[in-house]
């Protein structure tokens, strides 16, 4: 539809690549909301929502799951660069096998019982997050012949109100089939795809354990992440 515009960062609701976008974007006029709308505060995050050890996804069974370990870092922030402080920040993603623990994932790669690829933490103060976690494998998928996800991790962010939740998607360095990806080539902005891709960093992870990557997200403005993945 020519008359639904997005953000020049983020990908357009209905992507020719990406076939799934064409059974599921908006076929109707959008419903404009008054800016201040978005400012309406809404249910704070339930104290006890999360608890002590939900960002370490590695603990999730009796034993330590398959796969790479690794430690994820990295601070959520505003337009202006300030901390957005105490905001819930949600991950899932696939197995190291590439297998989602969803009833809807029929790809016949096994099943971890130790890992079941979902995770949640506030930012604290200076709107730092961190995630224990393994590196997800890619994955087949239908949108075309030969379709295969680079291994990527969901996030999602929830603001002080239901309708302020976005979306993305991080990727790992190097990975070969990024420039094959549709879902990841939907963002038009060259920067702003470079910009969903994390970093090694040693530091954040634990010497002779794990590896650490480090990904920031921006809310808003020309540094802005993509969102709507």
């Amino acid at each position: 539809m020519d008359d639904i515009k997005t953000s020049p960062l983020d990908p357009p609701y209905d992507f020719a690549g990406y076939g799934s976008t064409r059974r599921r974007f908006p076929r109707e006029p959008l419903v404009p909301l008054a800016r201040e709308a978005l400012d309406t505060p809404g249910p704070l995050v339930p104290k006890g929502f999360v608890r002590g050890g939900d960002n370490d996804l590695t603990r999730a069974g009796k034993g330590l799951p398959l796969g790479e370990r690794m430690a994820l870092a990295g601070r959520v922030l505003d337009a202006d660069g300030r901390p957005v402080r105490r905001s819930l920040v949600e991950i899932w993603q696939a197995n190291a096998s590439g297998r989602y623990d969803h009833p809807g994932d029929n790809h016949d790669a096994p099943l971890d019982p130790n890992f079941h690829g979902i995770g949640r933490t506030l930012t604290d103060d200076e709107g730092r997050y961190g995630f224990v976690t393994i590196k997800p494998g890619s994955y087949p998928w239908q949108n075309h012949p030969f379709a295969w996800r680079p291994a990527h991790i969901h996030f999602s962010l929830l603001g002080n109100a239901p309708i302020q939740r976005l979306v993305t998607q991080m990727y790992f360095p190097g990975d070969p089939l990024l420039p094959i990806d549709p879902i990841f080539n939907s963002v038009p902005d060259e920067a702003a795809r470079q910009r969903m891709v994390s970093t090694l960093a040693l530091e954040t992870g634990i010497e002779g354990v794990m590896l650490g990557f480090h990904f920031d997200i921006v809310l808003a403005g020309a540094r802005s992440t993509a969102f709507g993945l």
